[in-house]
């Protein structure tokens, strides 16, 4: 790439071939990409010497951090030793036995089995079938409906956006498709009225009850959710809602599958976020955190049960090409020995989120800071016109969001909106001090959003 390192030529050359998710093309090729070039820590480095504080993690991925050259040297030995076979056709291989052992050993309760993917979003379209499978194999293959939630995000495949509320996907491709059902988040700052928060976590969690009682629970196969919804703008739940909700699938005959993309390995200050919330899943989805996102790799965790009911049913007739691909399971091995043996997720315990927690809420002093919230290294912010009404802005969802963000952006900070929330979940390895540059950085770029929201005639109450 070396005759074409310009920033000017490279944003050409991805302007004219690169089609970016998420992403208004058009508006991308008229604005031009930022070049990430390097890395380290938690610092990235673009093709304009810009020296980046990366709130993101890349996307809530890189927990131990950029630049750990352990993994880069495992990564190495295992393509010498064997790049890639497949675990079809009565086959299998070291890492991928060796990584379905540790997971186990990690895993809360007994789920102590592993389907591999190679991301969170083929993970879910595998627990879709994994569940359907299971009912059909105990003789109940009306059992097909899954329960979700509205702004719930599990990935964007067919199934996995189908799975996810957020109805801006469901538009494009005739979503979701057959046998979902959602029902409403547990998001009080937006949605509790005049309720206390205590309240409306509990009517939020009794709507999982009315939704099987509507549709028929011998009809009911599964209810998905994230323990703390990441991509909806992390929403952590009012302390009411998860007990309910498992008193709730302790009295049914539905499957729980926890989606622990984002929660899991150590972002909560536990290694799963089902820890924190005392949650007993059947299935559980698992990516990002497993490898550092140092190489794609995905799973779902199974409990003994349903393991024992796939296994005794014939052929599971599911997989995937890079299912338990020998390089990405090395370095989730050598991931996971990391943050292990240098007690990275017990400091996120023991130390990081409580000293994260008081710095973060700090922010919520800003006038235009409604709400500050956050649980381990997962936080967001609620900008508002009106504290105390909880307003929203006038203006379309997401222009003050917007605004922020490319303030955070201009201020060498990676910080995302949602809406109108800031979101941030950092690497894991963060220092004080780097969170303390964090929340500068974050407090110059809310500052400067609003005085532009102000000057711009958006400081107006829906």
């Amino acid at each position: 790439m070396k005759s074409i390192d310009s920033t000017e030529n490279l944003q050409r050359i991805d302007a004219a071939h690169h089609i970016h998710p998420f992403t208004d093309g058009k508006q991308l090729a008229e604005i031009g990409t930022r070049i990430i070039t390097s890395a380290d820590g938690v610092f990235l480095k673009d093709s304009e010497g810009n020296t980046l504080l990366d709130g993101m993690a890349g996307l809530w991925c890189v927990a131990i951090g950029y630049g750990r050259k352990e993994l880069a040297d495992v990564a190495a030995q295992q393509m010498l030793e064997l790049p890639y076979y497949n675990t079809f056709f009565q086959t299998s291989h070291v890492p991928a036995i060796q990584l379905s052992k540790r997971l186990a050993e990690l895993a809360p309760g007994d789920l102590n089995h592993v389907f591999f993917s190679g991301s969170g979003s083929e993970a879910n379209d595998t627990n879709l079938r994994l569940v359907r499978h299971y009912w059909a194999a105990k003789g109940k293959p009306n059992k097909q409906i899954i329960i979700s939630r509205w702004n719930a995000y599990h990935g964007s495949t067919v199934a996995a956006a189908s799975l996810g509320g957020m109805k801006s996907m469901h538009k494009q491709g005739a979503l979701p498709i057959f046998g979902i059902e959602h029902i409403n988040q547990p998001d009080w700052w937006s949605e509790g009225g005049d309720m206390t928060p205590e309240e409306f976590g509990l009517a939020r969690a009794r709507e999982l009850e009315a939704k099987i009682l509507e549709v028929g629970e011998e009809n009911v196969a599964a209810f998905i959710a994230e323990p703390i919804q990441g991509a909806g703008g992390v929403i952590i739940p009012p302390d009411s809602y998860w007990p309910e909700v498992q008193r709730i699938l302790n009295k049914y005959e539905i499957l729980f599958i926890a989606d622990e993309v984002i929660c899991g390995f150590g972002r909560t200050g536990e290694w799963f976020a089902t820890q924190v919330y005392n949650l007993k899943p059947d299935v559980m989805t698992i990516a990002k955190g497993l490898s550092s996102g140092y190489a794609p790799i995905g799973g779902s965790l199974i409990s003994d049960e349903v393991a024992e009911v796939i296994k005794n049913a014939g052929d599971f007739n599911h997989g995937y090409t890079y299912s338990a691909h020998p390089v990405s399971a090395a370095v989730a091995l050598e991931n996971l020995r990391i943050l292990d043996e240098e007690g990275i997720v017990d400091r996120v315990s023991d130390t990081l989120s409580s000293y994260f927690a008081k710095k973060w809420a700090s922010l919520s002093e800003h006038p235009m800071v409604g709400s500050a919230n956050s649980k381990g290294l997962v936080a967001s912010l609620v900008l508002t016109p009106n504290k105390e009404s909880r307003a929203k802005f006038a203006s379309e969802a997401g222009t003050v969001g917007l605004i922020c963000r490319e303030r955070c952006f201009s201020n060498n900070l990676v910080m995302r909106h949602v809406g109108d929330r800031m979101i941030v979940s950092p690497p894991l390895i963060i220092t004080e001090s780097e969170i303390d540059l964090l929340i500068e950085r974050a407090w110059k770029s809310i500052d400067e959003a609003y005085e532009q929201v102000k000057s711009q005639g958006l400081w107006n109450e829906a």
